[in-house]
């Protein structure tokens, strides 16, 4: 069986897209709107349609404009993506349920129903941050679950924990996985790895200093990798490590023999490298997202940050997608056995 291609709405960087493209889905379309994140997938999915848009501007018929070039009428897909969750997340104290940005799951789903007219939407993968599921965005919530049904769908939603699937990281998001078949739905279970000695250590160690950011600075001129800078620790706290001072979010020091804190920076809000002398670098935030040493993120430092704070840990998304790809393998067996039979 032919796996369906995947269309992927605010796709970021790719995190999510890289975990298909290595479990064997065909990216087709990527749409972000952010420009940076738009170059940073172009750089690393070549063969892939990517574009720079608003998807409040560019609406389902915009979509499916642009996706006239690169897929068929009739065409097997998936669609993944991760609508911005600023509006859902705990970190956000001001955060409301009337946030503008809470109707985006709403206008994904939207594009969703626009792509059933045209094309065989096989499975739809959701992804965002646990406050989604919230007490105070519960009608929100209830009224995502309620459309997947609507358009036909049978949906699950867990909770997974990047440490479950080989990432150093103590991340959790909430998956809605949905499928058009009820008989994919019911066994998709993404495969769980030991944890083992996953922490700081194994992901960071060893790598040499990176480059300070500077104006001048170009991201090919840094050692090791493309992204390996960060910047100038200015701060007092720097120059006496051991102090025991603690700093909240903005001086969260790393512990080598533990797993990272989710990586979701703000400003100035980098975790501070276990020895505790500067900030992480963007290249080893990656690796602790579990981003491959080849994938590199275009644009200015400020850019990277926020493109390696959003990203879906590949190694969950691979997870993510040999589940899907497993549950598909089983729908389709299902529905020629059953075929066999009536025959």
């Amino acid at each position: 069986m032919a796996l369906p291609k995947v269309v992927s709405l605010f796709s970021g960087a790719g995190g999510l897209d890289l975990g298909f493209r290595n479990a064997g889905f065909q990216l087709a379309f990527a749409v972000d709107s952010s420009e940076w994140a738009v170059r940073t997938h172009k750089r690393n999915f070549p063969g892939t349609k990517s574009i720079a848009a608003d998807l409040i501007q560019l609406q389902p018929s915009g979509v499916l404009s642009e996706l006239e070039q690169a897929l068929s009428p009739g065409d097997p897909i998936g669609v993944v993506g991760g609508p911005p969750c600023q509006g859902f997340s705990r970190a956000n104290t001001q955060a409301h349920a009337e946030d503008p940005r809470n109707k985006l799951p709403l206008l994904y789903l939207d594009i969703v129903e626009a792509l059933q007219e045209v094309y065989d939407v096989q499975f739809v993968l959701f992804e965002n941050v646990l406050g989604i599921r919230d007490i105070k965005h519960e009608i929100s919530f209830n009224g995502i679950l309620s459309k997947f049904r609507e358009l036909g769908f049978s949906e699950g939603v867990e909770e997974y924990c990047a440490l479950d699937f080989g990432v150093p990281q103590n991340r959790r998001r909430v998956i809605i996985s949905a499928f058009a078949s009820q008989s994919a739905s019911k066994v998709f279970n993404p495969a769980k790895t030991e944890r083992g000695e996953l922490n700081v250590k194994s992901a960071i160690e060893g790598l040499p200093d990176p480059a300070f950011y500077s104006r001048a600075q170009r991201p090919e001129d840094n050692p090791h990798h493309p992204n390996h800078w960060t910047m100038r620790p200015l701060s007092k706290r720097f120059r006496t490590p051991d102090a025991g001072v603690q700093g909240g979010r903005s001086f969260r020091r790393l512990s080598w023999d533990k797993p990272s804190p989710t990586v979701a920076y703000g400003h100035r809000e980098i975790h501070v490298h276990p020895d505790g002398a500067r900030r992480l670098s963007i290249y080893e935030a990656m690796l602790l997202q579990g981003f491959p040493h080849d994938f590199v993120l275009e644009g200015p430092l400020s850019a990277q940050v926020e493109q390696v704070s959003n990203a879906v840990p590949p190694p969950l998304a691979e997870a993510l997608a040999r589940a899907t790809k497993r549950a598909l393998d089983h729908a389709h067996g299902s529905s020629r056995n059953s075929n066999e039979a009536a025959a």
